[in-house]
């Protein structure tokens, strides 16, 4: 559906006099240089979408990824207009999930469409920080594409810290001496890391493109905003590198612990079975009942054998409690 609709002159929105689903009047009104209209749509259908691509001549092509969605992050020129593909992301702490919506920008010399899948990622607050500072939507369309990106780049900021939270807490449960099971949790945040890593990557090379100036149609001073933001994606990129390495070192120290755990526990296995089997051998002896043993028919034999059972089991246990088996 269309969530909002609104021509900018000279960096102020103003009110015209027809529909505000009338695209080529609204059109028609941002005349002068700067001017421009700004519709933004929340998961239109193909019919929708339409109408909007025939008033602004959209490429066919760039609708189609638009009304699908799942789509990878990209940059494209086309005659008169480009598209631009970013992901969105917010994270859900309950679950540990990263979860991903899609805004598609059609960016024209007069014009923003932007169409947004997805529960995150709304624009609105875009819109209006973008309408509180009239100096900067006087540079146009550059301005919305800069406002979007450096709020969409804001939430991957976010997201990354915190993931950083989890990943901090599976390293103290790894390295805690409890007992613990991290290997689901460890999977479960390294996939949603490659979530993060699939709409973080693919952007670097547009938001490079457009801090160098190398974007046809962009206004050349928005480049330093858009410096500002490629700076932020960048951190976001080397943290999310830095989190799936320390994941998979934790994973390994996990593994490594459970080893560890049952060497511990063969160990404090073999030790018991060492003080019962001796006591078991003593006892097989003397109850061969041969004529002829050592104190068969000795009177103290049966205590002597208890003793002898007792002093072994103890000689054991002591042996193995200075080796650390116990």
């Amino acid at each position: 559906m269309i969530v909002d609709s609104a021509v900018y002159c000279q960096g102020v929105r103003v009110a015209v006099d027809c529909h505000p689903h009338d695209y080529v009047a609204m059109r028609a009104r941002a005349s002068a240089k700067g001017d421009f209209v700004w519709v933004g749509l929340h998961q239109p259908g193909h019919d929708e979408l339409g109408k909007v691509a025939a008033a602004f001549g959209l490429h066919h092509l760039a609708v189609e990824d638009a009304v699908k969605a799942h789509q990878r992050p990209k940059l494209e020129r086309y005659a008169d207009h480009l598209f631009l593909i970013i992901k969105t992301l917010w994270y859900v702490d309950e679950e540990d999930a990263v979860e991903t919506g899609e805004i598609s920008m059609f960016v024209g010399e007069d014009f923003v469409v932007t169409v947004r899948h997805g529960q995150g990622g709304a624009l609105q607050s875009a819109r209006a920080y973008l309408e509180e500072r009239e100096q900067v939507l006087t540079h146009g369309p550059s301005a919305v594409v800069y406002a979007v990106c450096d709020s969409v780049v804001d939430a991957y900021s976010e997201v990354v810290d915190a993931l950083e939270e989890d990943v901090d807490e599976v390293e103290e449960s790894v390295f805690s001496t409890a007992r613990t099971n991290d290997s689901a949790r460890i999977y479960t945040l390294k996939r949603e890391i490659a979530e993060v890593r699939r709409a973080v990557m693919p952007l670097r090379e547009p938001m490079r493109r457009f801090a160098s100036g190398l974007v046809p149609g962009m206004d050349e001073e928005a480049s330093p905003f858009f410096r500002d933001v490629a700076d932020h994606l960048t951190r976001a990129a080397e943290l999310v590198d830095n989190l799936d390495s320390l994941l998979s070192s934790a994973f390994e120290a996990h593994l490594a612990g459970i080893s560890v755990q049952q060497n511990n526990d063969m160990r404090k296995i073999s030790a018991g079975v060492g003080l019962v089997a001796a006591p078991t051998l003593i006892a097989a002896v003397y109850g061969m009942n041969f004529d002829h043993m050592p104190e068969l028919h000795w009177a103290l034999g049966y205590p002597f054998a208890l003793f002898l059972m007792a002093l072994t089991s103890a000689g054991l246990w002591v042996f193995f409690k200075k080796s650390g088996w116990l």
